[in-house]
This record gives C-alpha cells, structure tokens and sequence, in this order.
C-alpha cells in the first residue's frame, strides 16, 4: 500500500517520548495527507506518537540576534588552515565525483568543494537533531514560522518514502536542513540527485551523491561556465554609497557603476553587477557581486556567504595547485589592479 514504508519503518523502532500524537492540529494535518498524498493514517498516527517536542530547538531559533559579525570576523569563521587543507583533502578523495560533476553540470569542483566545506566542514558536522523532531517541533510550536516548516514536514514525509528511509532515523540541523550540503526537504526532494546510480539519492552517507546534488543545485539555479564570481574594486567619491548593499541580484550596469565612481576596467559596459561593501579590519572593501555570486546567494541569501564560498573556493584551487602541481587556472576572484 502507498506510503507503507512509514508502517515498516515504525515497527522497527522502540517506544520514545511524544506530545504530538492527541494534538488536534497534528490529527488534522494527517488527516490532510491521507487525502492529499495517500498516506496510510494509522502509519503516521504511530509516527507522531514516536516524534518529540524538542524545547531546545525552540530556544535555538528564538534567540535573540546576536550582534552582527562584520566581514572580516564572519569571514575568518570559515577561511582557515583547517578548513583550506581539510578541502584539499576531499578534494582529492573525491576527485572523480568532482571532475565528472564539473563535466555535467560545468560547475568547477572547488565551489562545490567550498560550499561543503562552509556547511558542515565536509561532512564533518551535519546535525544531530531527529529531522522529523525538529520540522514537527517548528511546525506546531513555533507560530512565526509554523506555515514554512509545515510544508518541509510534508516534503520530508514524501522524502523518506520515495527514498525508502526510517523518517525517525534521519538527522539533521534545528531547522531540518540535511547531509553534507545542509539541504531542507524541500531542496532535497528538487534538486538531489543519485549521481552514483545506486538507485537512492543519499547525501548524509553518500559523498558521490552530495557532490552531485550541490553541482546540480548551482546548475538549475542558473550557474555559467567560465564566468567570474566576485571582484574587488575601488570606489571614489560617496555616490557608490548608495548602491552599495542594495539587494544581492545584480542589477546594475557596469556603465551606470562607472558613473557612481566604481573603478572597474575588467568587464564589459553592459555587464551586469551588484555592489557590495565589507567591513575589514582596516576599512571598507568594495566587491562586485557578478551573475554566479547571485547564484551562490540562491544557496544562502547572504553577500558575506557568497563571498566566504568564494574565497575558500579561490584559497583551495590556490592550495591544490601549489599540493598538486596541477596548473588549473588563476583565481576567480581578485584585486582589480
């Protein structure tokens, strides 16, 4: 019968703490997806029986902000030793899956490589809440976001029996992001792929599988071949104030940039940007945010995130050129001269 995957899943699993299963919101979101998706009502009853309120994720997420990091400090979070030589490493463990992702889906291996990195240092850290403890705790005890989290339950229930899981056994992040690329259910179920043909689409065990999920995230989402990334430029004047920071798609017209007093000699007039100004050490930094950094930002919507993704990106194509001797390419970003 559909769905039955959860029914066998269940039987095998031992009795656990739950708060979820008598709850009349709980009762009504099952019974909409036995009539939406063909669920077997008794298998998600045991279920949610077996789910746990997790207060510590409500805490995670109600916390207040915390002071935003500038540039410089978010940026040294992620462009380290440790995370340089732990790239390298995967990096040539992984070689294959990355040469054959960059010919399919033409995304270079070291932004995929960067990308795992940033999420979960290579696998590193993936999570360790229960998924389904986590979406159901969001989804019925965090009002703010209740609508959001709901429709990522849904996503991992499809999820698990399309891809024959224990939902109970799947880990994650406090918000359910999942595996070596942190993908919420939703992105899981739209762009992981099995890139090893086993059969599954496996990215918490399966490094041929995450490689190919993360190339082919960046490839629906628009990724070019060949095009630079980021570059750092000077401004003179206050008129690049303006339109520094303004959104992260980019926008502007290198020509209309050249007349806010952005220095730039490397691109086309017609070309396409956004600007952004960093926070540094010893004063503000000016980046051009190009087509592929917004691609970046559709992964994370954050300019310090593309920017940290594609500066570890450029500091590990450096690392394995000088461990490897393998003449790649220069960087894909730079100081405009």
């Amino acid at each position: 019968m559909r769905r039955a995957i959860l029914a066998t899943a269940l039987a095998l699993c031992g009795a656990a703490a739950a708060d979820y299963s008598d709850r009349e919101p709980v009762r009504a979101y099952i019974a909409d997806l036995v009539e939406r998706h063909g669920f077997e009502r008794e298998a998600l009853s045991a279920l949610f029986a077996k789910t746990e309120r997790k207060e510590g994720i409500l805490a995670a997420i109600s916390r207040p902000a915390e002071r935003t990091k500038p540039w410089h400090e978010y940026r040294d979070i992620f462009i380290t030793r440790a995370r340089i030589e732990g790239g390298v490493r995967f990096w040539r463990d992984n070689r294959a899956a990355l040469e054959r992702a960059h010919a399919e889906f033409s995304v270079p291996p070291e932004f995929v490589v960067a990308i795992i990195g940033v999420e979960t240092s290579y696998g590193r850290v993936t999570g360790s809440y229960r998924v389904m403890d986590a979406l159901a705790t969001l989804a019925f005890d965090y009002p703010p976001r209740a609508a959001f989290f709901m429709g990522e339950l849904t996503q991992f229930l499809l999820l698990a029996t399309e891809e024959s899981k224990d939902p109970l056994s799947l880990k994650g992040s406090y918000a359910g992001a999942m595996g070596f690329g942190q993908f919420i259910p939703s992105s899981y179920r739209a762009y992981a792929v099995d890139f090893d043909g086993d059969g599954r689409r496996d990215i918490w065990h399966n490094v041929t599988d995450a490689v190919g999920s993360v190339a082919n995230y960046f490839d629906r989402h628009g990724w070019r071949d060949g095009g630079q990334v980021a570059l750092r430029v000077e401004v003179e004047g206050e008129a690049a104030h303006t339109a520094a920071n303004e959104g992260l798609a980019p926008n502007y017209d290198i020509a209309e940039l050249k007349r806010l007093g952005v220095r730039v000699d490397a691109l086309a007039d017609d070309a396409k940007a956004a600007l952004f100004r960093m926070e540094a050490e010893d004063g503000d930094e000016y980046w051009l945010g190009l087509h592929n950094f917004y691609v970046i930002t559709r992964y994370n919507h954050s300019s310090m995130y593309a920017l940290a993704v594609t500066q570890l990106a450029e500091a590990l194509r450096g690392a394995r050129e000088r461990v490897a001797g393998a003449g790649l390419p220069t960087s894909v970003a730079r100081r405009q001269p």
